[in-house]
């Protein structure tokens, strides 16, 4: 008689039996963490109640301080906003590369519009914006935005410092000609074309072929004669407008000084940052648009502003 072979287990038999196995040793295994878990000792409940109620006596505690104590806290190494006043035959797309590196760094930035129209008005529209601006703010003039920025700033309690950048500074009641004429060096006048108005002022423009020599000296020839076609016209009023009350009194101010100035001669420059116990950088041969030819020196100079009032 022939003998029987053993027969082969069926594969798919077998993967169900281990399958089934292996789940009951999960379920067990459950059952022994969850039993584990209701066991939980009455200690280990109660230091756990106690440290949630620590967490909302320590929350109540901020809310009781009132809501200047919690924001202090949140705005505790807040970056403040740098916002940036262009002046006379200039526009904001100048502060393009400081304000590129002022934004790799972290900083929020608003290049503000300045009509150009009259130091009041346009004070008048920038401390507008600058009322609608959260947190700390710097706040940058070149130019006759400077006297811009000067008169703006007056009144708005979270500007903490003012950067003039080749820029004027004036006291009560001065303007940007009786500034610019204090000392010998400007050749301004010399190159400026008037366009007459309806109401009777007059628009003034450099003169293109003389605007590379005499705004923009340090710059590419190339990038110059872009400047000069994209200039915008300032109102002879609004040069010879005196200023208003001046924030630099009660606001620390710092000024990046261009020794080759051809606009505000270097000692007219100097001579603002001294009565107003401001702050100081020179740069030598740099030209009236010493934020365009150096634009990394500017925004650190504006940095450091930012720092040291923080």
């Amino acid at each position: 008689m022939n003998k029987l072979r053993p027969r082969r287990p069926d594969p798919i038999v077998t993967a169900v039996r281990r399958w089934t196995n292996s789940n009951s040793v999960r379920r067990r295994a459950m059952r022994t963490t969850h039993n584990q878990e209701r066991h939980m000792s009455l200690g280990k409940r109660f230091r756990t109640f106690g440290v949630a109620t620590a967490a909302l006596l320590m929350a109540a505690s901020v809310m009781a301080a009132g809501p200047s104590a919690a924001q202090a806290t949140g705005d505790r190494g807040k970056k403040p906003t740098i916002v940036l006043v262009h002046g006379a035959f200039a526009d904001s797309s100048g502060w393009n590369e400081v304000t590129r590196r002022l934004l790799h760094d972290g900083y929020p930035v608003v290049a503000a519009a300045n009509p150009l129209r009259g130091v009041a008005s346009d004070a008048a529209q920038v401390k507008a914006l600058l009322q609608h601006i959260d947190g700390p703010i710097v706040l940058v003039g070149h130019s006759y935005g400077g006297s811009v920025i000067s008169t703006a700033a007056t009144g708005v309690p979270n500007v903490t410092a003012l950067v003039y950048v080749a820029a004027f500074s004036p006291e009560r009641g001065e303007s940007a000609v009786e500034l610019s004429a204090k000392f010998p060096g400007s050749t301004l006048g010399e190159t400026l074309r008037p366009v007459p108005l309806p109401d009777g002022n007059e628009d003034l423009y450099v003169d293109q072929k003389l605007f590379h020599q005499q705004f923009a000296a340090d710059v590419p020839t190339r990038e110059a004669a872009l400047m000069a076609v994209s200039q915008r016209p300032v109102t002879a009023a609004a040069l010879n407008e005196g200023a208003g009350e001046p924030a630099w009194h009660t606001i620390p101010s710092y000024h990046l000084i261009a020794e080759a100035d051809k606009n505000i001669p270097a000692r007219v420059q100097h001579f603002m940052a001294e009565r107003s116990h401001g702050v100081t950088q020179s740069l030598k041969g740099a030209s009236h648009a010493v934020f365009v030819s150096h634009p990394g020196t500017t925004a650190a100079f504006i940095e450091r502003a930012a720092r040291e009032t923080a």
